[in-house]
């Protein structure tokens, strides 16, 4: 996504819901994170209509964010906060046994098979979550490709993870949507959906 003039100076500015890390975010609620959270339309949807829970939305692109904290902004979330980060720093930016869910919406497949390692479903990637997930946490991924679908499940058999639900023609009405997942399902493509738990003990 080309990044716009205004986002830049409007990111330098954030003070509300913009944070670098973790570490010093203090919540009594469960924490739910969002990785690759897009321009935001799932997990601010998810905060307005869950007040119960706190929402992290992580994304690497300034543009994304800078979407996100409007739409934050238009609900006044009290319940939000977005990181400007990549994945492959969660360990760093989030403490362990932090995160009560992980999202992992439609993010990039990766086809080719010699970047199969960049896929956010990929083993070293799963090791991460689990050093951030408390016990019994819970892991969502939602997919349009069957063959990353297919890929992930066989990574997760690998994992400590144990799958709980999975459905290849995800539909749930009055449920908040990812950009992507609205407009796949507005085309009739197949949702590919999985729910995951970790289990330390």
């Amino acid at each position: 996504m080309r990044k716009k003039k205004w986002v830049s100076p409007f990111l330098e500015n954030e003070k509300e819901y913009l944070i670098t890390d973790l570490h010093a975010f203090l919540s009594n609620l469960p924490v739910y994170l969002e990785i690759g959270m897009g321009m935001g339309d799932f997990i601010t949807e998810s905060a307005s209509l869950h007040p119960q829970i706190y929402y992290i939305g992580l994304e690497k692109e300034e543009t994304c964010v800078a979407r996100a904290i409007k739409k934050a902004q238009d609900r006044k979330l009290e319940n939000f906060k977005v990181l400007l980060a990549d994945a492959m720093n969660l360990e760093t930016i989030c403490d362990p046994e932090s995160i009560d869910l992980i999202y992992l919406h439609f993010s990039d497949p990766w086809p080719k098979k010699r970047n199969h390692k960049r896929r956010l479903t990929y083993p070293p990637f799963l090791k991460k979550y689990e050093a951030i997930l408390k016990d019994k946490g819970i892991l969502i991924f939602k997919t349009d490709n069957e063959r990353f679908f297919d890929d992930s499940l066989e990574y997760f058999k690998e994992s400590s993870f144990v799958l709980l639900e999975s459905d290849r023609n995800y539909i749930k009405k009055n449920e908040p949507m990812t950009a992507y997942q609205a407009k796949f399902s507005a085309e009739g493509k197949a949702i590919y959906y999985a729910k995951y738990q970790i289990n330390k003990v």
